[in-house]
């Protein structure tokens, strides 16, 4: 009897002590905080520039980087968070964690025996800004903020170069119809050839002589034609000086005859 009431009483104890353990242990729940309001509507450039920061490592030119913390003992670990920016025209959500998006993010951990995650980084676009965010924490706590930041450089836009209007093509105009082709003109008849006229008979001496046209022959089948012109005129001009010629030796003649005949 005395042994059932031994192992009785030590199994009582053994369930008071797991009882008042379970009691002293705090409850840990899952709890929803915001940033810290002094860091919202701000830029990277706005907070402590740490660009040593070894994770930062890896960090592009153009990109900001980020460093958030949690403060407090009792705050516990960050489990995610739901950042929002501005890109300077719309409003761009952010998670962390999320390995599927264009901007990279990882948690990193305090050591000792008693780990807590409460450091989160990330990358953004250079020149972006930090608007407002949450946090879901394994503790309580009031709010998130930055630690630090490491300002990237913000790319220059590139110039769109002009487009050079191109002149419009202006239609051909339709081809005008070629002019129908005249009638060529009847051909008129040649004129028939005209009579030679008749020898004229040789002029008598005179002081003057009317010239007459003389007949000249035809070329190559073309009809008779009289010449005219010049050439008449020095056959007028050759006969009248034969004629003058004939009539001074004959008045020298008759003078050698007087003479003769007186003598």
């Amino acid at each position: 009897m005395s042994q059932r009431r031994r192992v009785a009483r030590a199994a009582f104890s053994a369930t008071a002590a797991t009882a008042c353990l379970a009691l002293a242990t705090p409850a840990w729940a899952s709890a929803t905080i915001g940033l810290k309001s002094a860091h919202q509507g701000k830029k990277a450039g706005y907070f402590t520039q740490q660009c040593d920061d070894e994770r930062f490592a890896n960090l592009p030119d153009d990109h900001d980087g980020w460093h958030f913390v949690l403060p407090g003992k009792n705050s516990g670990s960050f489990e995610s968070l739901t950042l929002t920016f501005s890109d300077g025209t719309n409003d761009v959500t952010v998670n962390i964690p999320d390995g599927a998006d264009a901007y990279p993010d990882f948690f990193y951990s305090t050591g000792g025996k008693a780990p807590r995650q409460i450091h989160a980084y990330l990358f953004t676009p250079a020149g972006w800004k930090l608007v407002d965010g949450s946090a879901t924490i394994s503790g309580t706590g009031d709010d998130f903020n930055v630690s630090h930041t490491c300002k990237g450089t913000v790319p220059k836009p590139t110039p769109t170069p002009t487009p050079t209007p191109t002149p419009s093509v202006s239609e051909s105009p339709e081809p005008s119809e070629s002019p129908s082709a005249s009638e060529s003109p009847e051909p008129s008849e040649s004129p028939s050839a005209s009579e030679s006229p008749s020898a004229s008979e040789s002029p008598t001496p005179s002081d003057s002589a009317s010239p007459t046209t003389s007949p000249s022959g035809g070329t190559g089948g073309g009809s008779d034609l009289p010449l005219t012109g010049v050439a008449v005129t020095g056959m007028a001009l050759t006969g009248v000086a034969l004629v003058g010629g004939g009539v001074a030796l004959m008045t020298l003649r008759r003078r050698r005859d007087r003479i003769a005949f007186t003598g």
